[in-house]
């Protein structure tokens, strides 16, 4: 089955969403079973979201699926969400004791207008968790109170109930209201929240229009162009076999770059340590910068499988939530590799089905 191409470009507005494989309304497993589940993807979100330099404008967890509104000043939505549903996804199964795909197929990401469409964007992703289930049959009164008490959303950090949260840009979405700046919080809260008496027709058609954007006449013509425009430069359609592979750095590399940045010798990376992150970090490098399985991480690392590596990245991630130092050298490697992939000028690589390869600038 074809698979549209994703548009990307610096600047660029997504709305995306990930839903959970299957039908969750019969399957005993929800893509979020628990308050642990929740709070583990909002970390992965806000390492993401300074790893890949995305500004997030806000987000939802619902049962089954997630809500994301974010800008990509470099122009990676699609390297942001794979990290984003690839650590996700081994985290719950590592927890669940589950195996194989969590989330339903590709996700779904639309493009969107600024200003008003972005405000009213807001809105609509903001009331979901009261717009659905009992809830959305109970008095405004009831809905109001539940929607403001909703800890899994970006809403309460923005009305106030909660402390703004670091990795979420508030301003862009509360200098839309006009009035005083002081009372911005409490105007954003009233426009919400008139959403649940007033339905918002002009937004609601404006949702049907484009299954590629979200916003005016000019605004989604202009995305059909450049959509149009990617189609004539690769003809052949996008399959689902197809897999991206970005050129990988030799491994010789990334682990020099890690012993540097740790002070280590490269030796210490195939060394069993109890309490030591080094080898997880060599084992996240090499999977992120070098193309290496989990399973060749093993190999190189001498850790013994593939799912010893991906426990080692499970407490990695833990340890990072709280050691803030790590973070730092983390953080400081990932900028020294990204700038080894810049310095070689390495196109994106498409392996098709028939074994060629087939160099393409869209995801």
């Amino acid at each position: 089955m074809a698979r549209l191409l994703r548009v990307e470009f610096p600047g660029a507005i997504y709305h995306v969403t990930c839903r959970m494989v299957g039908d969750w309304r019969t399957e005993p497993s929800r893509l979020f079973r628990d308050d642990a589940d929740r709070e583990r993807f909002i970390e992965q979100l806000a390492e993401r979201v300074r790893q890949y330099h995305v500004r997030l404008f806000l987000f939802v967890c619902m049962t089954n699926h997630w809500h994301l509104v974010f800008e990509t000043p470099e122009a990676n939505c699609a390297r942001f969400m794979q990290a984003i549903a690839t650590a996700y996804t081994v985290s719950y199964n590592v927890r669940h004791r589950r195996h194989g795909h969590l989330l339903d197929g590709r996700y779904k990401a639309r493009l969107v207008e600024g200003d008003a469409y972005l405000l009213a964007l807001s809105r609509y992703v903001h009331l979901n968790p009261v717009q659905v289930g009992a809830l959305k049959d109970k008095p405004i009164e009831e809905r109001i109170e539940s929607l403001r008490a909703y800890r899994w959303s970006s809403y309460p950090s923005y009305i106030g109930t909660r402390k703004p949260l670091a990795f979420v840009e508030h301003g862009p979405l509360l200098h839309e209201l006009s009035g005083p700046q002081r009372d911005c919080r409490k105007r954003y809260r009233e426009f919400v929240e008139t959403g649940l008496a007033e339905t918002d027709e002009d937004f609601q058609a404006a949702l049907k229009r484009s299954p590629r954007s979200i916003g005016g006449d000019g605004f989604r013509s202009w995305i059909d162009e450049l959509y149009q425009k990617r189609l004539e430069k690769h003809p052949r359609p996008e399959d689902a076999a197809f897999r991206h592979v970005t050129q990988p750095l030799p491994i010789a590399v990334v682990l020099a770059t890690v012993a540097e940045v740790f002070q280590v010798d490269i030796g210490e990376f195939s060394r069993r340590r109890h309490d030591s992150p080094l080898r997880a970090v060599a084992a996240r490098f090499l999977i992120r910068y070098a193309g290496q399985s989990q399973r060749d991480v093993a190999d190189c690392l001498a850790i013994g499988s593939g799912a010893a590596v991906c426990n080692q990245l499970v407490r990695l991630g833990a340890k990072l939530a709280v050691d803030r130092r790590l973070r730092s050298l983390v953080r400081q490697t990932e900028e020294r590799l990204e700038a080894a992939i810049r310095a070689r000028g390495a196109p994106a690589r498409m392996s098709g089905v028939d074994g060629k390869e087939d160099t393409r600038s869209v995801l």
